[in-house]
């Protein structure tokens, strides 16, 4: 994993992970946003990558940064609308799924999506985050616990 890479290799692999955190932290339907502006900065940053940069924990810093834009600028959006246009295909689970994760507390929704979906250590989460490694860890146990009781239950 060497920044000599060409991008579009490093998009080819880290882009399905980035696409999966993009979900779990900003929803399904400002998820696809958020990995466009993700690689959109990459693109630009990647010249000047440290050649020993731990390049997928680099992508999710980015990807967080965008989170953070995207929901800034939902705050400013107008009001919805009574009818809502169709977003596409989404399967009934992936919904189930986010509205479990969107109860969460934010916290514990990026800490569960950094780790479990872009394999970041405690530390980085910390990093991330702010706070330190064990209140991610604690996030992360805290979130899993509440998942466990809410995601799906009634299939159970």
């Amino acid at each position: 994993m060497t920044v000599g890479r060409p991008f579009e290799d490093i998009v080819a692999e880290y882009g399905p992970m980035v696409l999966r955190v993009c979900r779990a932290v900003v929803g399904p339907t400002d998820a696809e946003d958020a990995w466009s502006e993700t690689f959109l900065s990459a693109l630009r940053a990647y010249p000047e990558l440290d050649p020993s940069a731990n390049i997928e924990a680099w992508l999710v810093t980015i990807a967080h940064r965008r989170a953070i834009d995207i929901g800034r600028a939902a705050s400013r959006a107008p009001a919805p609308v009574d009818a809502v246009p169709d977003a596409g295909h989404t399967d009934h689970h992936d919904l189930d799924l986010w509205a479990a994760l969107a109860a969460l507390p934010d916290k514990q929704r990026r800490t569960l999506a950094y780790r479990y979906l872009a394999g970041l250590p405690y530390a980085e989460i910390a990093d991330l985050l702010g706070g330190s490694t064990e209140a991610a860890r604690r996030a992360a146990a805290d979130g899993l616990k509440t998942l466990r009781t809410t995601y799906l239950k009634e299939d159970a």
